[in-house]
């Protein structure tokens, strides 16, 4: 376990549970890395970043290894040349699949609702007449 989420287990007793979930999935790029590996169940470094269309390799490569560090994936090195590393989920990476599912389609809903509300807004903006000098 990583010592940021082992404090946030420790000192945040008082807390919901709902943020510690949240300090552990959230990052860049960890709900997007546990789907796809629960989708491939195996993936390289190199597919993960063409999967999730190319993020650096330093951000890529840190959330890998949170991930790894909070035991949700685990990472296998073959010693070749040149070296190969999987990852695949965890058993307690897996079970994270759920709540995944569910935070995607809370998100596909809240996404929706703010493009309406930013499309109606663009078009009431389009819609209204110009202030005439006479009222300005």
């Amino acid at each position: 376990m990583r010592e940021k989420t082992e404090r946030i287990v420790r000192e945040w007793t008082e807390t919901c549970d709902a943020e510690v979930s949240i300090a552990v999935l959230g990052g860049a790029w960890k709900p997007s890395i546990l789907t796809l590996l629960g989708e491939h169940e195996v993936l390289r470094f190199g597919e993960l970043g063409r999967l999730l269309e190319n993020p650096t390799a330093r951000v890529l490569t840190r959330q890998l290894r949170e991930l790894e560090e909070d035991g949700l994936i685990t990472r296998t090195v073959y010693r070749e040349v040149p070296p190969k590393v999987e990852y695949r989920l965890s058993e307690l990476g897996a079970s994270a699949g759920h709540l995944l599912t569910e935070l995607t389609r809370w998100g596909t809903l809240y996404a929706g609702r703010q493009r309406n509300a930013v499309d109606e807004r663009l078009v009431a903006e389009a819609t209204r007449e110009p202030l005439s000098e006479a009222t300005a």
